[in-house]
């Protein structure tokens, strides 16, 4: 149980990094130290592979105190935005239903769009609901999928509990698929 609170935390960590690094204490300096070791997986600019729950990740979340793990958000935060990547075979119906999802929802399911907390261009709002639009198709699959099965209950309220388990796997595909082929910051903007 130990190891999947270290990895969750590591995961909320850093992937919270660019919405809520400046609620954190952390050195941007000591980040970049303490990352040099993720380089091999999330690549220099962070941007990186995806792979959840990696049993290769652990020995080196586990080498990390609670400083450094926030060290490495603030140092990931300022770094521009990564475009994320989504299944270059999803069809433009998935993509449209994705979309739908996202802007709109499904009202007769209750599934409320995306963008209705998580701000018009899913780019986050705040802290509390962080950026969706660029984040790898399969970040966001996970994540839906581990809201569905209870893995992951860190929402107060439970919105996204209660969203999610109203998703089908086509849904949570088509949305995924969709915000990953959304732009990954607003235009003109530059860290």
């Amino acid at each position: 149980m130990k190891r999947i609170h270290r990895m969750t935390l590591a995961a909320a960590t850093l992937c919270l990094a660019v919405t809520s690094a400046h609620a954190l204490e952390g050195d941007a300096k000591a980040g970049e130290q303490a990352a040099a070791m993720c380089v091999a997986c999330h690549q220099a600019n962070g941007g990186g592979m995806n792979i959840p729950n990696s049993p290769t990740m652990m020995p080196f979340v586990n080498m990390l105190n609670d400083q450094q793990f926030k060290d490495i958000a603030v140092y990931y935060s300022q770094l521009p935005a990564v475009q994320g990547q989504g299944d270059p075979a999803a069809t433009e119906e998935e993509l449209a239903h994705g979309e739908k999802l996202a802007m709109q929802g499904d009202w007769d399911r209750y599934i409320v769009p995306c963008s209705s907390c998580h701000g018009p261009e899913n780019l986050g709002v705040g802290s509390t609901f962080p950026h969706l639009a660029g984040q790898h198709a399969g970040y966001i699959s996970d994540q839906l999928h581990a809201w569905q099965s209870g893995k992951r209950n860190n929402d107060p309220q439970h919105l996204m509990l209660a969203i999610a388990e109203r998703m089908n796997d086509k849904d949570i595909r088509a949305v995924s698929q969709w915000l990953s082929r959304q732009p990954a910051q607003r235009k003109g903007e530059q860290k």
